[in-house]
């Protein structure tokens, strides 16, 4: 018992430890993001502020810096790229899983063979391939990429979730009358409500922390994501108005935030059933 009760008592000290770690940083960012410019230079960044300026300092990164176009363009980018890429995915795995085309796997190699190279490899191309069709610096131009590129994981995901979906159901929708899209829309999409919260939670997510293809395919302040606009910020105003700044960069991580907390229950269940096959 002594040696259980030791090593319980290690596991939650060094947990506790990798949690005052992890937090530390965002403890001095809002400590930060709390003063004044003034008060910012004057004190340690630890130290508790004696006003309170974070109402102003959001409005500043948000009108004067910049960053409230590109939040409303991260939103856009994010929300209808992750939701067009489930949809063309559960689409497209359906059609693998149900109706069963010729060499299915071979389809699905080819469409999942676009995570298998690092996204460095695609910018060139990419940069050429958007001047010569004036995709480059559009939002139209940065959906259609946010879409596609999210399209591989999401077929993965969701072709190893559909397979698990019981063929006796399927069989008995069939038998009733119901037709593909039918099924596809009845059967298939209510059993994967798991999966695609998933889905959408990582696909937003990673949409929304995207910076190196948001200032590689884009130049306009009016177009660029949230991590482009926060990186301008940063670049131009750090020296001037830190506590600014990393307002901003608090304002950045909301979005994040919030649809972990409302998609977060899902995160666990989903992966599994997705991954584990039962």
């Amino acid at each position: 018992m002594s040696r259980k009760h030791f090593s319980r008592g290690m596991l939650m000290l060094v947990m506790t430890f990798l949690v005052i770690l992890w937090m530390t940083p965002l403890f001095i960012t809002f400590m930060t993001a709390l003063k004044t410019q003034k008060e910012a230079g004057a004190t340690l960044p630890w130290q508790l502020p004696q006003g309170f300026a974070l109402i102003d300092n959001l409005r500043w990164a948000w009108s004067a810096g910049k960053l409230g176009q590109s939040f409303v363009q991260s939103m856009l980018y994010a929300g209808v790229g992750a939701a067009l890429a489930i949809v063309f995915a559960s689409l497209a795995g359906f059609a693998l899983v149900q109706l069963r085309p010729s060499r299915p796997f071979g389809w699905f190699l080819l469409i999942y063979a676009g995570t298998v190279f690092p996204f460095q490899m695609y910018l060139l191309p990419l940069f050429y391939l958007y001047q010569t069709t004036s995709l480059y610096d559009t939002r139209i131009g940065l959906l259609l990429f946010y879409t596609a590129i999210a399209i591989p994981f999401c077929l993965f995901v969701l072709r190893n979730h559909f397979t698990t979906i019981s063929q006796e159901i399927i069989e008995a929708a069939k038998i009733d009358g119901l037709s593909n899209f039918g099924i596809y829309r009845r059967i298939y999409i209510p059993l994967s409500v798991a999966a695609i919260s998933a889905l959408f939670l990582f696909q937003f997510t990673w949409i929304w922390n995207d910076l190196l293809f948001g200032i590689t395919l884009a130049k306009s302040a009016d177009v660029r994501p949230i991590m482009a606009g926060l990186a301008g910020l940063q670049g131009i105003y750090s020296s001037q108005n830190t506590p600014g700044v990393l307002a901003g960069a608090l304002l950045a991580s909301v979005p994040t935030i919030l649809i972990f907390i409302l998609l977060g229950r899902y995160l666990l269940r989903g992966m599994t059933l997705a991954t584990s096959g039962e």
